[in-house]
């Protein structure tokens, strides 16, 4: 087993949310500044994380943002792939995403599923091009699936079907 990652991040803008027995971890790029403000992860207005999750049946009721903790009640975390930089993909330094740390905690805490909540996310660290949908390749025994994004920023290639796959997958796991 690998050993156990830094899980204090006490350098982290918002903190992880990972447990042992986990059947899903959603994995971002980086926090948004309004997520790194409210140190609470998808929190910025417009963003379609906490609706789409209770209209695909994920949650039972629609989370706030700073209720994200409870998640863990569900066996499902949330990471990013960058932890001390936030704002858009774009925005971000050359050398703002810490593939090896996300490596490491995935292969610790081996989750059944891995969801990279944007395609954008996946290819930083399969380091290829991917379609939406379960993927062929997994990280250590997690499956991985590519979600569109719910950034407001991604409007038009958001399509709730994919995340509606999503939930049928883990319904099954």
């Amino acid at each position: 087993m690998p050993h156990a990652p830094d899980l204090i991040g006490s350098t982290y803008l918002v903190p992880d949310l990972l447990a042992p027995d986990l059947k899903l971890i959603f994995c971002g790029t980086a926090p948004s500044t309004a997520s790194a403000r409210a140190r609470a992860y998808y929190a910025k207005a417009g963003n379609r994380f906490w609706p789409t999750l209770r209209t695909v049946g994920i949650t039972p009721h629609r989370f706030a943002p700073q209720d994200y903790p409870e998640l863990l009640n569900l066996k499902i975390g949330l990471t990013d792939l960058c932890k001390v930089h936030s704002g858009t993909d774009a925005q971000l330094p050359d050398d703002a995403f810490d593939r090896d740390s996300f490596e490491q905690k995935m292969l610790y805490f081996q989750p059944k599923l891995i969801a990279f909540t944007s395609k954008n996310a996946a290819q930083i660290w399969l380091e290829h091009s991917v379609g939406y949908g379960l993927q062929n390749e997994t990280l250590g025994q997690s499956e991985l699936f590519v979600l569109t994004s719910p950034s407001g920023l991604a409007t038009r290639f958001f399509d709730v079907q994919i995340w509606h796959q999503l939930a049928e997958r883990l319904a099954t796991i």
